[in-house]
């Protein structure tokens, strides 16, 4: 993706996630020039990769495969290992219209996808195999607000504005907004992107990035180049 269109996102999304009374974080708004000078007193949002994630998952097609997404808040790992701690994770999120988010499952993260607002947020589900695989013929069964929802081996769930749908680890998932984009929210365990993300298909979590202009927020990618 060139960098021009990363920033143009970052500002379409910053207005739509606004035009639902949802106000980002000071630090969503520092310059990249900020966030070098603040790594001492703020190493938590490097540390724990807060912050703007734009990616087409290194297939040059966002419109169509793609996802913006920026974490509020995110624990560490090994504090789930002591079970005390920051254990949990929240991030926002749109999806365009039409704009799918491919089939991928997490091998620890459980997490609530929540619509909230715009279109319709239509998931398609399948379970785990023994091998962590899809299964292409056992039954789904996953909380809706608090309700068990059972559909067939890769049936639609789709949720409205308001409504959420509650994944445990294993759940082979892929989504995208229908009738107009989504604000998505996501309350999770603790997120890990670098190493908790199984795809079906052989892509990229990330995006290619090609530097046309200079960035007006850093991506949570762009930590390790930008801050070392």
């Amino acid at each position: 993706m060139k960098r021009s269109a990363i920033n143009d996102i970052i500002r379409e999304a910053d207005a739509f996630i606004r035009s639902f009374g949802y106000i980002m974080p000071p630090f969503a708004y520092w310059s990249p020039e900020e966030m070098k000078a603040r790594q001492i007193d703020s190493s938590a949002i490097y540390t724990s990769r807060l912050g703007w994630d734009i990616t087409d998952y290194g297939q040059e097609k966002f419109n169509e495969l793609g996802l913006f997404l920026f974490t509020v808040r995110n624990g560490r790992y090994e504090d789930m290992k002591k079970g005390m701690g920051m254990l949990y994770a929240e991030k926002i999120m749109i999806s365009r219209k039409d704009q799918l988010s491919p089939m991928h499952r997490h091998n620890i993260k459980a997490e609530d996808i929540i619509n909230r607002g715009g279109g319709k947020l239509v998931l398609e589900l399948f379970m785990h195999d023994r091998d962590g695989g899809i299964d292409p013929k056992a039954e789904v069964s996953v909380p809706v607000d608090g309700t068990i929802h059972r559909l067939p081996a890769g049936g639609l769930l789709k949720l409205d504005p308001g409504q959420s749908v509650t994944l445990l680890p294993g759940v082979w998932h892929a989504f995208w907004a229908e009738g107009k984009d989504v604000l998505i929210g996501e309350v999770s365990t603790v997120n890990d992107d670098l190493t908790d993300n199984v795809f079906r298909e052989p892509i990229g979590r990330f995006s290619n990035i090609d530097e046309d202009v200079a960035p007006v927020h850093l991506l949570v990618a762009d930590y390790e180049k930008w801050l070392s």
